[in-house]
């Protein structure tokens, strides 16, 4: 999905007040193809439904930020 479509789908999340976190991948187009950037969307897919229903992960992540959390 081009940057603009993550964008405005981003933008109308957050705007409806649900949960949304954002993380552009640079050198990235419709899949992830670097090993780092694979391993840091699935920490950060496994951060964000942690911090949802407030969780504590058993190992150490780098945080997202997430929109009206």
């Amino acid at each position: 999905m081009p940057p603009s479509q993550s964008k405005m789908m981003r933008d109308a999340l957050r705007g409806k007040g649900l949960l949304v976190a954002y993380a552009p991948f640079e050198g990235e187009q419709y899949g992830f193809r670097l090993a780092g950037n694979i391993k840091w969307a699935l920490d950060a897919g496994c951060y964000f439904y942690s911090r949802v229903p407030g969780l504590d992960l058993v190992d150490s992540v780098e945080p997202v930020p997430i929109d009206n959390l």
